[in-house]
This record gives C-alpha cells, structure tokens and sequence, in this order.
C-alpha cells in the first residue's frame, strides 16, 4: 500500500504538465480554446487526492492476485498470470481514479474554473453518476495497456536479472518500465483519445453516453488516423518516464519498507 501509494503520487505530480497538454491536444475544442500553454496544473489538487489511493489499491490488488495464481503454475504461464492480475487490478483501481480524473481532465480544459467549483458543477448537473463518466472507456483503455505493460515488464526484468546472475537493481526495474510503459502507451492511443473525449462531452451529448466504439467511430470520421492518435507523442513520453519513475519509484520503496 505505501509503496505503491508513493510510486503513485510521485509520477502524477511530476509529470502533470504533460497530461495537461496531452488531454488540451485531444480535447474537441482544439489545443488552444482548451487552454493552450496557459494554466499547465489545472486540476492538479484532483490528482493530488486521488492518486496514492488509487496507486495503492492498483498494487495490492496486482501483488495479491499474482501471488495466488503463481501457486502451482507453470512459469510458462507466468505472462497470463501478470495479465490477469493487472487487468483485475485495474478495474478496483478505476474506482477510485475515474471521478479523479473526469474532475482533472475538466479542469485542465477550464483553467479558469477551480477544482471546487467543476467538482460542484459536476455534482448538481449530473450526480455521482457524472463523476463515473467514462469508467467503462477508462477500464477499456487501461486494461489493454496492462495486458501489454505488465508482462512486458516483468518479462524484461526476467531477462536481465538471467543476463547479468542476479535480480534486477531498482534503477534496472525502472528502465524495463519506460520501455513496456512507451510500448503500451503507443498502441493503446486511440482508446485515450476516446476516453477524454468521452469525459469532456457535454451532458446529453453523443459521446456523453460512454459508447467508445461510437467515440472512436466519430473521430475517425471527422479527423481520420491524425484524430485517434491526437497526443500520441506526449503520451509516449509521458508514459515512459512516468514507467521509469512509478516502477523504479514502486520497486525501492518495497526494498526499503521490506
């Protein structure tokens, strides 16, 4: 719990400017009706509550899960086994992060509204209910990113603690994370995309339904492959240090605590 909580609001807090202009880039007003440059830690006080709890419970669920199927499977099994306990991990997670994030990503688009007040809004226009807008196109996204990120990383940890005759550094654990994270950040853009989209529709709007294929159907129409991979490059680069500093952070606070 602390470890990940830590590893948590350290990637979050560092590299917020980023997911700022990522989310202003694939918001449908445009990059800079959504704020431009402006603001860059619009929202920021919504990541700051919502990320050790959300870090946390991504990493107790992931580290229980794991320890129970490893019981007496093969280790051929082993990438299966880290796909099934990042994807359940990952949905308990997005209890937790989906009202952080619908209440940032709106914030970062208004940098002139405070946290409070889009907290507010949200609450008396569409209830509790608004604050889960997005859930299914979150845990859509973030679970094929898992099943690609996960095992990838624990397969390039694998290979270089058998290269070099022993367990991997906590600085060594942090570079397989950049890599898997950059990878899996690539190939799962669209979905991101369709996710912020989803999140910043107006209540009653199309998108405000949360149908992602119908969010990705009308973004490939209106902007074509340009469209579904707006904030591809920010995302990549976010991601990957953010792999770099959530898993290296994650894997030395466990040695430490341990």
């Amino acid at each position: 719990l602390k470890a990940g909580g830590v590893a948590g609001v350290c990637v979050d807090l560092i590299l917020f400017p980023l997911d700022t202009v990522k989310t202003r880039l694939q918001s449908p007003q445009g990059f800079r009706k959504a704020g431009g440059f402006r603001g860059i830690y619009a929202g920021v006080p919504s990541t700051a509550i919502g990320s050790f709890p959300n870090a946390a419970m991504f990493f107790i669920t992931y580290e229980n899960v794991k320890s129970v199927l490893h019981h007496g499977s093969a280790s051929y099994l082993a990438p299966a086994t880290h796909m099934v306990a990042a994807s359940l991990a990952e949905v308990v997670a997005c209890l937790i992060r989906v009202p952080s994030e619908v209440v940032k990503q709106r914030a970062q688009v208004s940098p002139s509204s405070s946290t409070l007040q889009i907290l507010s809004r949200i609450l008396y226009h569409e209830g509790i209910q608004g604050l889960y807008r997005g859930y299914k196109s979150t845990v859509l996204r973030e679970i094929p990113f898992s099943l690609v990120q996960f095992p990838l990383w624990e397969s390039l940890k694998d290979l270089w603690s058998w290269k070099q005759g022993h367990v991997v550094d906590s600085w060594q654990s942090a570079v397989c994370g950049a890599f898997a994270g950059g990878f899996a950040a690539a190939v799962t853009t669209p979905l991101d995309v369709a996710k912020t989209r989803i999140m910043l529709a107006k209540a009653g709007s199309s998108n405000a339904s949360g149908n992602v294929l119908a969010a990705l159907g009308s973004i490939w129409r209106t902007q074509g492959l340009l469209g579904l991979f707006a904030g591809v490059v920010p995302r990549m680069a976010g991601i990957s240090l953010g792999g770099f500093i959530f898993l290296g952070t994650y894997e030395k606070t466990r040695q430490l605590l341990l």
